[in-house]
């Protein structure tokens, strides 16, 4: 539990997708213009995340290693995105026909999300097992979620200011990511370790 928890702390805080590693910043400045269509692509990614990463693991652990086939990993990596993809586009069409409407182009194209195929690619090189993978996808979907939010309500907040003509829009956006991740870089010193191994104190 402590080791789970520990890389839900660092890939959500510390080693953040788009914030640390710039990855998914097509879809993180796009759709980041309002709360709520922020909020729908940040539970889908949560989600496609969370489930696609074990499925690669036990594609890549049981199926490509032992027969050598690791050439086809990016194919079979996105296949799983995709059609994960896929059923996360069918449930919002039924279910949520506005957010679906609103979320348009970028809901198919988190197939293409260079966050989601990144942290397939990233589980492989750190050598992660099954249940170290479902924290990995938790955690970076979760911190994902936790940037486009953040940058959603800064862009609400300041949509009526006075921004220099020059900045307005994407401009902004830019700038704001820059100072997000600087403020993110912060967190780089801090030991998940502590927090996964801290228990609340017991009244005598």
């Amino acid at each position: 539990m402590g080791d789970f928890l520990n890389i839900f702390i660092k890939s959500a805080f510390i080693e953040n997708m788009v914030l640390a590693y710039f990855l998914g910043m097509c879809s993180f400045l796009a759709v980041s213009k309002t709360l709520s269509t922020a909020t729908g692509l940040g539970l889908a990614v949560i989600f496609v995340l969370g489930v696609t990463m074990p499925i690669n693991w036990v594609i890549n652990e049981f199926i490509l290693i032992p027969a050598d086939l690791e050439f086809l990993r990016f194919i079979l990596f996105i296949a799983v995105i995709a059609s994960t993809v896929q059923l996360v586009e069918m449930v919002l069409e039924k279910f949520s026909p506005g957010l679906y409407t609103a979320l348009g182009i970028f809901l198919p194209l988190i197939t293409v999300n260079c966050a989601i195929l990144g942290g397939s690619l990233f589980m492989v090189s750190r050598d992660y097992n099954l249940s170290e993978s479902v924290a990995f996808g938790l955690g970076g979907g979760f911190g994902w979620f936790l940037a486009i939010i953040a940058l959603a309500a800064i862009r609400e907040r300041i949509r009526y200011s006075n921004v220099p003509p020059a900045l307005r829009g994407l401009g902004m956006a830019f700038l704001i990511t820059g100072l997000m991740g600087i403020a993110f870089l912060s967190l780089t010193g801090i030991d998940p370790a502590v927090f996964a191994g801290w228990s609340p104190p017991v009244a005598e």
